[in-house]
C-alpha cells in the first residue's frame, strides 16, 4: 500500500512539474514579447516604460504561443510523460508481485520445514519411548527369569539337603541303634533280647530325634 501511494505521489509531482514548464515557457513568451517590442523603439528613452507593460493587442501573440504549447504538450508531452508512468508504475507492480510471491514461498517454505522438524521430533520422541520401553521389558523378564531360577536352585537345594539330612538322621539313628544294642546287652548280659533292647534303644532315638526337629 505504501509503495501504491508512493507511485500515486510520483505521478502527481510529474504532473505538477509539467504544469511549472508550462508556466515558465508561458512566462518566457510574456516577457520575450515586450522584449522585442522594446528593441523595434526608436526611442529607447521616451518609450522605455510603454514598451515594459505590454499592450492588450501584444497578448494575442502569447495566447497563441500558449496554446501552441498545451498543443505540443498535450499531443507530444503527456502521451510521453504518462507512457513513463505507466512503464514505471508498470515495474513497481511488477517488483511488487514478485516481492510477494517470494514472501508467500518463503513462508511456504519456512511452515514446510517447520511441518518436517516437528515430524522429526515427534519421531525420534516416539524411537526413544520404544527403546526405553524395550529396555524395561528386557529388563524385567531377565529380573522375572533370575528370580524364578533362583527360587528354583534354593528349593531344590532345600530339598536336598533336607533328604540329606534325613538320610543322615536315619543312618546315624540306625548306627546308635546297633551300638547302644551291643553296649547294653554287654551291660545287662541276658536279661533282655536284642529284639527288646533295640526297641528300647529305637524308642528313645526317635523321641529324641522328635525332639531335635
Amino acid at each position: 500500500m505504501n509503495k501504491t501511494a508512493n507511485i500515486k505521489t510520483a505521478k502527481i509531482s510529474l504532473l505538477a512539474a509539467m504544469s511549472a514548464v508550462v508556466v515558465a515557457m508561458s512566462v518566457f513568451a510574456a516577457l520575450l514579447t515586450p522584449a522585442l517590442a522594446f528593441a523595434n523603439e526608436e526611442s529607447s528613452s521616451a518609450s522605455g516604460i510603454g514598451a515594459i507593460v505590454p499592450e492588450p493587442i501584444e497578448f494575442v501573440p502569447m495566447l497563441i504561443a500558449f496554446i501552441i504549447l498545451c498543443i505540443i504538450l498535450g499531443k507530444f508531452g503527456w502521451p510521453m510523460f504518462n507512457g513513463m508512468l505507466e512503464k514505471r508504475e508498470n515495474t513497481i507492480r511488477e517488483a511488487l508481485e514478485q516481492s510477494e510471491k517470494a514472501k508467500v514461498e518463503a513462508e511456504q517454505t519456512l511452515e514446510e520445514y517447520k511441518k518436517q522438524l516437528e515430524s522429526a521430533r515427534a519421531e525420534s520422541a516416539e524411537i526413544v519411548a520404544s527403546a526405553r520401553a524395550n529396555a524395561e521389558a528386557i529388563e524385567a523378564d531377565l529380573k522375572k527369569k533370575a528370580e524364578a531360577s533362583a527360587e528354583e536352585i534354593i528349593a531344590k537345594a532345600k530339598t536336598s539337603i533336607e533328604a540329606e539330612k534325613k538320610a543322615a538322621i536315619a543312618e546315624l539313628q540306625s548306627s546308635i541303634a546297633d551300638m547302644s544294642i551291643d553296649v547294653v546287652s554287654k551291660l545287662i548280659a541276658n536279661d533282655l533280647s536284642d529284639d527288646e533292647h533295640r526297641k528300647i534303644i529305637e524308642k528313645y532315638i526317635t523321641e529324641a530325634g522328635s525332639f531335635n526337629d
